[in-house]
């Protein structure tokens, strides 16, 4: 896959700055959904809650709308704990914001907020734990430190919890181990999700908006000069 290819109506953050760029008047604003969901993970159903971003408003007067996951978080091993999804999301919001507003987009600039799940699960978050994202994996090769990436695609379905009902959704997943020097960590990125029960139509648009929110991310991570093989949902 080659080039982004544009998407219509605008699905991802890149879509709207290339609107904007094409000469389109483009608004944006944001709301947040933190939502419990349950993932039906292998052999291992387990519940987590994901941190989601609704963008929304006009591109030449036309209403548009998406959202995105940020980050995935759960109190047990299956995934990062709620305290480092909070900072994960927060870390990959603020490259969007800069985005925006690199493409001529204002946008206000809100966060998730941590005293939320604080709340919800009466504990803080673990002492000294190290948070490590794809742009953090990149800081490291470009600072002159080896770095090697192994991704892991999967079509993860799930079942969200929303204002007392339930959504079946199927989301597009990423595990990306990395070895930096001789330390090992890991980063999840979610890439799109669509109804599990919806149309092929649906099942495509969440292929071609993952495919290029990861071929994105695969050019960033050849310019830093990472090793990682490249892999697509469309091949899965």
């Amino acid at each position: 896959m080659t080039g982004t290819r544009k998407l219509d109506p605008p699905l991802r953050v890149t879509d709207l700055v290339q609107r904007k760029r094409q000469g389109a008047a483009v608004t944006c604003q944001t709301a947040f959904e933190i939502l419990p969901v349950d993932f039906q993970h292998r052999t291992n159903p387990y519940r987590a809650h994901i941190f989601l971003c609704r963008y929304s408003g006009t591109i030449d007067g036309e209403d548009y709308t998406f959202r995105k996951c940020y980050a995935r978080g759960c109190p047990n091993n299956l995934c990062p704990h709620v305290f480092q999804a909070v900072q994960i999301a927060n870390r990959y919001l603020k490259r969007d914001y800069h985005k925006l507003k690199s493409g001529g987009i204002e946008v206000e600039e809100r966060l998730f907020e941590l005293a939320e799940m604080m709340l919800q699960f009466d504990q803080g978050p673990t002492v000294g734990t190290e948070v490590w994202t794809m742009p953090d994996l990149v800081a490291a090769a470009k600072s002159g430190r080896s770095v090697t990436i192994q991704p892991a695609l999967s079509f993860m379905p799930a079942v969200e919890h929303f204002d007392r009902q339930e959504r079946a959704q199927t989301f597009l997943t990423g595990k990306f181990s990395a070895r930096v020097d001789r330390v090992e960590c890991s980063c999840e990125r979610c890439f799109a999700c669509f109804p599990t029960d919806g149309s092929a139509g649906d099942r495509q648009r969440a292929v071609v908006t993952a495919d290029a929110r990861l071929e994105e991310l695969y050019g960033e991570l050849e310019e830093a000069g990472i090793t990682c093989r490249r892999q697509y949902f469309r091949n899965l």
